[in-house]
């Protein structure tokens, strides 16, 4: 069955940088489109960032410029590279992909923006 396993979140303080990685199983991952999200409690699901099959991204207008998502696929991995860090980053990232039925969602990884 399909499985997302990210990790890589924590505690970095403002302008820091972290490295969230996904590894991906149960799929054929080079032919699927991947994502990451975040939420903060009490509000909906945002999408931050997508790697599509062909290598094309595309990025939420807030993280433009300071996140980078990549993807190797000899290692079924996707990537989330976050520079210059704000405390309004703070949230749980999840790694995703879409079938012609559903999504499919890791269980999370925390990243906290704080002094």
């Amino acid at each position: 069955q399909v499985q997302l396993v990210e990790s890589g979140g924590g505690l970095v303080q403002p302008g820091g940088t972290l490295r969230l990685s996904c590894v991906a199983s149960g799929f054929i991952f080079r032919n699927y489109d991947m994502s990451w999200y975040r939420q903060v409690p009490g509000k909906e699901r945002e999408l931050v960032a997508s790697i599509f099959k062909g290598g094309n991204t595309n990025y939420t207008d807030s993280v433009k410029g300071r996140f980078t998502i990549s993807r190797d696929n000899a290692k079924n991995t996707v990537y989330l590279q976050m520079t210059s860090l704000k405390p309004e980053d703070t949230a749980v990232y999840y790694c995703n992909t879409k079938s012609w039925v559903r999504n499919y969602w890791g269980k999370g990884t925390l990243v906290t923006v704080s002094l």
